[in-house]
């Protein structure tokens, strides 16, 4: 399995332990998400930032330089989680329809953990600056393709031949976009279903559409 990709190396810190560091910026991104929704992204000061993660500003600023930092964090705090989750079963030895099914669990769970991220960064990744929009961009990219790889996978063992490059394309963005699909619509969805049952429909809502290429 390859190494884990860290894009939070990207945001400057005066702070030499990296685990430290690791550390105090999941509580700033905790911390951050909650004041972000509760009173929007431009309205939350650093001064308030610092007092809900328990540092002070000082502190904070041996972790971020600046709020849109902050942001950036969440972002990424969301795709690596993702990224990591899905490396590790795509790691294990599974194969066809197993895999793809597991690496779909995978991505929804961390979704239903992240709820809150997941709305937050469809809301306010606008505001970042272009350099860090890219770099979500691309981390957004880099886990479409890990469901690129699974289907191409099943292509290639045989088991759903039929598939074509833009089908297999298709597909992997549905994917993607429905887990995060379930943050956005969790008011309704939370109702209805549980994420167990939401996995088992979408999964099979997938399955039967890769069954329908075949004709």
């Amino acid at each position: 399995m390859a190494p884990e990709r860290d894009d939070s190396r990207e945001v400057e810190t005066q702070i030499k332990n990296k685990e430290l560091v690791k550390e105090r910026r999941r509580q700033i991104v905790d911390a951050a998400v909650q004041l972000f929704i509760q009173r929007g992204y431009h309205k939350t000061t650093t001064r308030a930032l610092a007092k809900a993660t328990g540092l002070s500003i000082g502190s904070l600023y041996e972790y971020v330089t600046t709020k849109d930092d902050v942001l950036y964090l969440v972002c990424i705090a969301i795709h690596s989680e993702v990224e990591q989750g899905l490396k590790e079963v795509l790691a294990r030895p599974l194969q066809g329809r197993e895999a793809l099914a597991n690496i779909i669990r995978e991505h929804f769970m961390v979704c239903d953990r992240m709820s809150d991220h997941v709305l937050l960064m469809y809301q306010v990744t606008h505001f970042l600056p272009k350099k860090w929009q890219q770099k979500v961009t691309e981390a957004e990219m880099r886990i479409t393709g890990l469901f690129v790889e699974a289907l191409t996978e099943l292509k290639r063992s045989g088991k759903l031949p039929h598939l074509d490059d833009a089908t297999i394309n298709l597909m992997s963005h549905n994917i993607s976009v429905l887990g995060h699909t379930w943050a956005f619509r969790r008011w309704y969805f939370a109702k209805h279903f549980t994420i167990d049952q939401y996995i088992e429909q979408q999964t099979e809502f997938i399955m039967c559409f890769l069954d329908k290429k075949k004709s």
